[in-house]
């Protein structure tokens, strides 16, 4: 992620392009491919002279250090999938590419994991 002059000369030259296409050219995307907005602005305005403090105080201050949490509950997509996130497969030592078995038992609508290896 560019940060100071180089944050600034990088989306000068990108200034054309969508403000998703300009982060991403500056390196905010995250490990799922999500553009990380807010680090970018706050690098951006940092860049600019600008100092900022905690986004918060209190509670919400503490949160946003932590990042999301897990919830432990999800819901059905409109397209039907259902998504199991980072912050809980992260929990379980899960890494990408691990395969796993589909369990599914109708009656007691469950789903369950079986890992494969």
């Amino acid at each position: 992620m560019l940060v100071g002059k180089e944050l600034l000369e990088k989306s000068r030259s990108l200034s054309k392009k969508s403000e998703d296409e300009i982060a991403r050219g500056c390196g905010y995307v995250g490990p799922s491919g999500r553009v990380l907005r807010k680090s970018f602005y706050r690098a951006l305005i940092e860049a600019k002279g600008f100092k900022i403090g905690n986004s918060g105080s209190g509670r919400q201050g503490n949160r946003s250090s932590r990042g999301r949490q897990a919830e432990y509950k999800t819901k059905v997509h409109g397209n039907g999938n259902l998504l199991i996130g980072h912050a809980y497969t992260k929990k379980l030592g899960i890494e990408p590419g691990q395969e796993y078995k589909i369990d599914l038992k109708k009656d007691s609508k469950t789903i369950s994991l079986t890992p494969l290896n």
